[in-house]
C-alpha cells in the first residue's frame, strides 16, 4: 500500500517548472507551477481561471478555444493545444484572443474576414517597432 502511494507521487511530480504567462493589456504576468507534459489547453485553461480568480481586467472569459498561447522566442506561430508545455524549453508565454472572424454574405457566397487590431500582440510589437524616439 505504501508502495503504491510512493510511486503515484513519484509519478505525479515529474519535471515541474514556474512559467509565466502575460495577458495582452493585463497590468502583470500570471505565474503559476506546471508539470512539462502538462497539455497546453490544460495550461490556457488554468491561466484564465487564474486571471478571473484575481478579478484582473480586462475581462477575457473562460471558454479555452477562443485563446492561443504563444513563445515569442519560438516564433509567430501560436502554440497547438495538444502540445506539451515543456517540449520548448521555454517558461514565458503571452495569451491572446484569437482573431474574430466575420462572414460576409455575397451573391451566395460565404466569405470568412478576419477582423485585424483586435488585440494580437504581433500588432503591437510591429507598431512599437515603428515607434520613433525623438532626441533633443
Amino acid at each position: 500500500m505504501l508502495l503504491s502511494k510512493q510511486k503515484k507521487n513519484q509519478a505525479m511530480k515529474g519535471n515541474r517548472f514556474l512559467i509565466s504567462i502575460t495577458v495582452l493589456g493585463s497590468a502583470g504576468p500570471i505565474r503559476f507551477v506546471v508539470n512539462e507534459e502538462e497539455l497546453v489547453a490544460a495550461v490556457i485553461d488554468t491561466a484564465l481561471k487564474s486571471y478571473a480568480r484575481e478579478g484582473r481586467l480586462p475581462v477575457l472569459g473562460s471558454d479555452l478555444s477562443n485563446f492561443v498561447l504563444y513563445c515569442p522566442l519560438a516564433g509567430m506561430e501560436g502554440l497547438g493545444p495538444w502540445e506539451m508545455i515543456g517540449s520548448l524549453g521555454v517558461r514565458n508565454f503571452m495569451l491572446c484572443k484569437k482573431p474574430q472572424t466575420e462572414k460576409v454574405v455575397d451573391n451566395e457566397k460565404s466569405v470568412t474576414l478576419a477582423r485585424k487590431g483586435t488585440g494580437s500582440w504581433k500588432a503591437w510589437f510591429h507598431k512599437s517597432l515603428n515607434l520613433k524616439v525623438s532626441s533633443h
